[in-house]
């Protein structure tokens, strides 16, 4: 025989409430959490670990921080900065340009025009960054001369090369036709991200295919293509950091001249590392604050401002 348990039934509001799960200011269950205590302990961890590493670090006495700080705004090295700042907008500007070109050519129907895309794009993803920059500033040893001529006539002007291709051009040169191929993909991205029919629509009123994706499909593609710009400029602004191998006069170009004499090898590669982490930081945040200006502008639709009835 079984035994019967009484139910004690609720009374009131306040009985029924202590069974209900607890409700937000909106009325909306609120879930309790349970503690993770891996994640807690995982966090001990790694910022005790952190904070030994900083430890370690600052104490150090090879590190030489007074030199650091006497350093971090000399001049050579604020001249490097420059430098540096210099050849990464240009490089990026020449390969931005170069980029829409050459993805323009990848979209042609010319034959002729989209396998010298191709080929390009293949040719400067392959060879390794240094061995360009080596390669240009070489440039002498196969052109000993540069110039311009008419054949079968005296019309020649030319100049020696080495005064043409200096260690800056060079460097320009070789970042800005490697970053280029990088930059065909990233337009030709943009323009496939806007419908057909957008070039559909504009050739049926008359305009050239090259005026349909100069005036319609560019202009859509650019909010595709300039986030990644962003990212390609960092990739480039660290990518200078080569070019000290041919002396071209930038950041890191300064910091090994002034090694060189004083051997304070770690606190001038310190000083550097502090200025390209100090400019990348600003072009992070700039980038941050685009991207979010482009995604609050699509979402409004086309740049129009929010209005009342949207949701």
């Amino acid at each position: 025989m079984s035994a019967v348990i009484p139910i004690k039934p609720l009374r009131g509001a306040e009985g029924v409430a202590a069974y209900l799960p607890p409700l937000d200011q909106n009325g909306v269950v609120t879930a309790a959490r349970r503690p993770r205590l891996g994640q807690i302990a995982a966090s001990i961890v790694l910022l005790t670990l952190l904070a030994a590493f900083v430890w370690t670090v600052a104490v150090n006495k090879n590190m030489h921080w007074d030199v650091v700080g006497t350093y971090l705004f000399h001049p050579l090295i604020l001249k490097g900065v420059v430098s540096t700042l210099q050849l990464t907008m240009l490089a990026v500007l020449l390969a931005f340009v170069t980029g829409v070109v050459l993805a323009a050519m990848g979209q042609s129907r010319n034959p002729v025009l989209s396998t010298f895309a191709a080929f390009y794009i293949w040719l400067f993803r392959a060879l390794p960054l240094l061995v360009q920059i080596v390669l240009w500033f070489n440039l002498a040893l196969l052109f000993p001369e540069l110039g311009i001529g008419i054949p079968g006539t005296a019309f020649y002007i030319g100049w020696h090369t080495n005064h043409v291709i200096t260690p800056f051009t060079a460097a320009i040169l070789a970042l800005a036709m490697h970053e280029a191929a990088y930059m065909a993909e990233i337009v030709r991205s943009g323009i496939l991200s806007v419908p057909q029919g957008q070039t559909e629509a504009a050739l049926t009123i008359g305009m050239t295919r090259g005026e349909a994706l100069r005036r319609i499909v560019l202009p859509q593609a650019l909010r595709v293509i300039i986030p990644p710009i962003g990212n390609q400029f960092i990739m480039v602004l660290k990518a200078s950091a080569l070019v000290s191998v041919i002396g071209g006069g930038d950041l890191l170009t300064s910091a090994q001249n002034l090694y060189a004499i004083n051997y304070e090898v770690i606190a001038l590669l310190l000083v550097a590392s502090a200025w390209y982490m100090v400019i990348i930081s600003i072009t992070s945040f700039g980038q941050h604050y685009l991207e979010k200006r482009l995604s609050r502008s699509e979402r409004n639709g086309a740049g129009a401002p929010a209005t009342d009835t949207e949701v």
